[in-house]
């Protein structure tokens, strides 16, 4: 079990556990009072916790290495899933995944980031930052969700979409937009759901839906605390005060109008009992294709084209009003 560093106080308890159950196991001492008295004593001190954290804590556990990844909720979601492959222009991106699944007789495409569950998979997966060929399949998938009729549900974790020369020189930014682009016209339903990081054009790249949501224990901004804070401050010491400042967990996300929900995870976070997330996270997405398929496919694009149009603030000036300088 990995602890972060605000959960200290619960690596204690959970080591005095541990010893407990040794001496138990020897059969010497009866200890299963003192044992139920932790237990509890654990579950109060995780609801302690977990009920008030700041903006940085909720980005470290959006990226804690045992909590769930898109594979993950896949294979726990659908009763079958074929994975398909490349982008028919260049080749197979590892970083984003998808494929046809079957949530409860419903045939959906399903996508996501796959950031990868050790170091050597985390390489493989370029730890889920997408090149523009992974965009490019993702979209090709999405389009064949339309041609078929099938939902398409997209999962969002990425720390952003990769930012070498060979993504620029293949067409990055084209990618990405052309995503939005499409996205924007799909004539199927389109859910999408933030399930750990959701950083800046990597994450929106396939996070245009009707209806998006977000992991309680997750964050969505056009940047990522330590690069805001190296940007501003010349460091990356300066973190925990740019987290605060970009505004960017699910509970701003939600008042911003800029998602439409919040899914709330088990206390201890989706890692703590990732089954449990995955079945609430399905209740979710059933639910909410239930909602988006008695609409009618232009009332859905409309709406979707309208939630996007009306997201940020701005002004105009008057052609006859003089600009300051």
């Amino acid at each position: 079990m990995v602890f972060l560093e605000f959960e200290k106080p619960l690596e204690a308890l959970y080591e005095q556990l541990e010893k407990l159950q040794e001496v138990g196991e020897g059969g010497d001492v009866d200890v299963s009072e003192m044992i139920k008295t932790l237990e509890q004593k654990i579950r109060n001190k995780r609801k302690e916790i977990y009920s008030n954290l700041s903006g940085w804590e909720k980005v470290q556990l959006s990226r804690h290495p045992e909590r769930p990844y898109t594979l993950y909720y896949i294979n726990q979601m659908c009763r079958k899933f074929v994975e398909l492959h490349g982008d028919r222009f260049y080749k197979d991106d590892k970083a984003i995944v998808g494929g046809l699944g079957t949530l409860d007789g419903q045939t959906v495409v399903i996508l996501g980031q796959q950031k990868g569950i050790n170091t050597k998979m985390r390489q493989y997966r370029n730890f889920g930052m997408a090149n523009p060929e992974g965009y490019r399949k993702a979209l090709r998938l999405m389009k064949m969700a339309e041609r078929f009729n099938f939902p398409i549900v997209t999962l969002i974790d990425t720390p952003g979409a990769f930012p070498g020369l060979e993504a620029e020189e293949n067409g990055q930014a084209e990618a990405i937009a052309r995503n939005l682009l499409e996205m924007a016209q799909l004539r199927v339903p389109v859910i999408s759901v933030v399930i750990g990081e959701g950083a800046s054009g990597g994450a929106i790249g396939i996070g245009l839906g009707d209806r998006v949501f977000m992991l309680e224990n997750t964050w969505y901004s056009v940047i990522s605390p330590e690069s805001c804070s190296s940007i501003l401050w010349r460091s990356w010491d300066y973190k925990e005060q740019a987290a605060e400042a970009l505004k960017l967990t699910a509970d701003h996300m939600y008042e911003f109008g800029i998602i439409d929900g919040i899914i709330k995870e088990p206390v201890g976070g989706a890692h703590s009992h990732p089954e449990e997330m995955a079945k609430i996270l399905k209740r979710q997405i059933k639910k909410t294709i239930a909602e988006l398929m008695e609409l009618d496919p232009d009332e859905r694009i409309e709406q979707r084209i309208n939630k996007f149009s009306n997201i940020g603030v701005y002004d105009t000036v008057p052609e006859d009003e003089p600009v300051e300088e």
